[in-house]
């Protein structure tokens, strides 16, 4: 599983992440375990929180401190997305797509640094399903509010929103080669490959 994410500046979004994350940096690319993530340029700027996010793992509270502190110091700032009060803190690269820094969960001790890709989703369950078929992955969990694919590396988790989809997706999951067509799962998000 990998993913695309569309830049304004790619080369400084991709050092921004193999910094955060301690892994290396090969052009646009950065190489986390199991997970490549692919910066591209875009001339369009973001204008909606992202449907697709990245969550990453910690090991302690210390350790969720350090991360966030790591990310501050190297550009990120602090989001409220009407998250309200919760354990995991909500931050923006310098680019502006939002991110999770988990407080310690024993589910993705052995992901890596990122914990999952997480997907807003109508319906999770149903997504879930659709993806599973897509990557082979098999369904964890799928509730009507949640819904979890688990692998190898990252985890593919799905949220329930209310807000349909309405602009490309900045962010966007790879099955395969980056560079594979372009297809749409069930509710319209983009993806490389399949």
């Amino acid at each position: 599983m990998n993913v695309v994410v569309d830049s304004a500046d790619p080369l400084v979004s991709a050092r921004f992440w193999a910094d955060l994350l301690h892994v290396p940096l090969d052009g646009t690319q950065v190489h986390a375990p199991e997970l490549t993530l692919t910066f591209v340029p875009a001339d369009e700027p973001k204008t909606v929180k992202n449907r697709v996010h990245l969550d990453l793992a910690s090991q302690s509270a210390a350790d969720q401190g350090d991360i966030v502190s790591h990310a501050l110091s190297l550009g990120a700032a602090h989001a409220d997305i009407g998250q309200g009060r919760t354990p995991w803190a909500v931050l923006r690269d310098p680019q502006g797509n939002e991110f999770c820094v988990l407080e310690p969960r024993p589910e993705y001790a052995a992901t890596g640094p990122v914990a999952a890709i997480v997907v807003d989703a109508l319906a999770p369950a149903s997504q879930a399903l659709a993806w599973s078929t897509i990557t082979g992955r098999r369904v964890a969990l799928a509730t009507d509010d949640f819904a979890s694919l688990e692998g190898v590396g990252p985890w593919l988790e799905f949220v329930r929103v209310v807000e349909p989809k309405v602009v490309r997706n900045r962010v966007r999951l790879a099955v395969g080669a980056v560079g594979a067509e372009v297809r749409v799962d069930p509710e319209g998000n983009e993806f490389h490959g399949g």
